[in-house]
């Protein structure tokens, strides 16, 4: 029987984690290449032979996902497999009709065959779109883990947009473990918090790899998704996490309602800074699609580091770069605590430099607010001079920084910068975690 020819349609993460699990010396397919999408300038790439295998001595070609047409005529591939998150039910159908127009197969994986067993219990958080607030949920339950005597280790969902060998295995403890690896700002937002809070996190490529180091080290392991994609590991528990700020988003968007259906527990975030009747009509929508899943309400305090500083000043808000470029978040913690102190917010449109404004042209939707793009050293450049630039307008007063890292750890900012953060704080307390503790009872009981 002849190989059938595999194109894997993704952008640098779920792609390779679904080749690792599914066609990595698999001789019965052959990976033609990878496509690759959201993430700037990720294509062009390899993926190398050390990670793809004996059966792929030069690698596998990373091209841009405007190349799929070419690749299925020139190339004759049988099948697309479609591996990236966080994106309309329509733009996955449309996908598949254009795949299936051109005479090739469209194909969904089954989540269950990518998730990796591990010899510890599980917990995994994931969520229904982007920015829904899985950081602070992972970090709140990694506390209560330790508190309860456990040692823990974060596995985070992969962004892998540096040397993919390097990058295979990746433990970060320390602020200089960021340094060291070379991380981007995407990576250090989702890093730097859990290290500060004294958790060990995991990352890279080859994640049954990385599975079985950080199982050396901890007697739990924390899934820290990304975007709204599925678990890469078998969860014992598996809490999904729902924004009231976009309610309805829940339905619309792959794979974040496969999520909500598989969940054990939903955290509906954000109570305290959304509209009462949508997170009534999310509670509604939970008990309608999984009865069975236990429901638990987050606040997500917002903390500001010096609120009176913009109290009534302009400001620019800066918020997390994925959450408000492909995950549409137009109020961040930034937004809501500039809003709370009365400050102006400036459109940040007319200072933009680089990069950035191709960033808003391709998503013009984007509020008064200035994403902290930081996918290479160039965009973190015109990240800087955007900033410098509304300074030295006279027009800004101070920047609130609502992403999840410290922003001036990593570029000077020339004026009054204020730092913003969610945090995790339960509408009724201690009830996750007894949740928590009768789950992983089970699970090392079953186990």
């Amino acid at each position: 029987m002849a190989k059938r020819r595999i194109v894997i349609v993704g952008a640098a993460g779920r792609d390779f984690h679904n080749f690792n699990c599914m066609y990595r010396g698999n001789e019965n397919y052959e990976v033609i290449a990878f496509t690759a999408t959201q993430i700037p300038d990720i294509h062009g790439r390899h993926y190398p032979v050390e990670l793809a295998g004996k059966l792929y001595p030069e690698g596998i070609p990373i091209v841009d996902e405007s190349e799929l047409a070419t690749l299925i005529n020139d190339q004759n591939v049988d099948e697309c497999v479609f591996a990236y998150s966080d994106v309309p039910y329509q733009h996955v159908m449309q996908m598949a009709a254009r795949v299936n127009a051109l005479g090739a197969d469209f194909r969904l994986l089954n989540h269950q065959n990518t998730m990796i067993k591990s010899t510890k219990p599980v917990i995994a958080i994931t969520a229904v779109r982007t920015g829904c607030g899985k950081s602070q949920t992972t970090r709140h339950i990694a506390a209560l883990l330790r508190e309860a005597g456990h040692k823990v280790a974060s596995i985070r969902h992969p962004m892998p947009y540096g040397d993919l060998v390097k990058q295979a295995v990746q433990r970060f403890a320390t602020l200089e473990d960021l340094e060291a690896h070379k991380c981007t700002i995407e990576e250090m937002e989702e890093y730097e918090p859990h290290i500060v809070a004294g958790s060990i996190v995991f990352a890279g490529v080859d994640y049954e790899a990385i599975l079985r180091e950080a199982e050396k080290e901890a007697d739990i392991i924390l899934w820290d998704g990304g975007n709204n994609d599925t678990p890469f590991y078998k969860p014992d528990m598996h809490i999904v996490i729902v924004d009231p700020l976009r309610a309805g988003d829940e339905l619309t968007h792959y794979p974040g309602f496969d999520n909500l259906i598989m969940a054990d527990l939903v955290v509906i975030g954000k109570t305290s800074t959304a509209a009462p009747e949508n997170v009534d009509a999310l509670r509604a929508t939970i008990k309608e699609l999984n009865p069975g899943a236990t429901i638990v309400e987050d606040l997500s305090p917002v903390t500001v580091e010096d609120p009176d500083s913009i109290k009534g000043k302009r400001v620019l808000v800066v918020e997390d770069g994925p959450t408000t470029t492909h995950g549409g978040v137009q109020t961040g913690a930034g937004t809501v605590a500039a809003q709370n102190a009365g400050a102006h917010i400036v459109d940040p449109r007319q200072f933009l430099q680089g990069s950035l404004v191709g960033t808003f042209d391709r998503y013009p939707d984007i509020g008064n607010l200035l994403p902290a793009m930081g996918y290479g050293d160039d965009q973190v450049a015109d990240l800087a001079a955007t900033i410098e630039k509304a300074v030295e307008s006279g027009e800004v007063d101070a920047v609130v920084i609502g992403t999840p890292i410290d922003l001036c750890r990593v570029i000077e900012i020339p004026t009054t910068a204020v730092r913003v953060t969610y945090g995790f704080e339960e509408k009724e307390p201690s009830v996750l975690g007894g949740i928590l503790a009768a789950a992983l009872k089970t699970a090392t009981s079953v186990g």
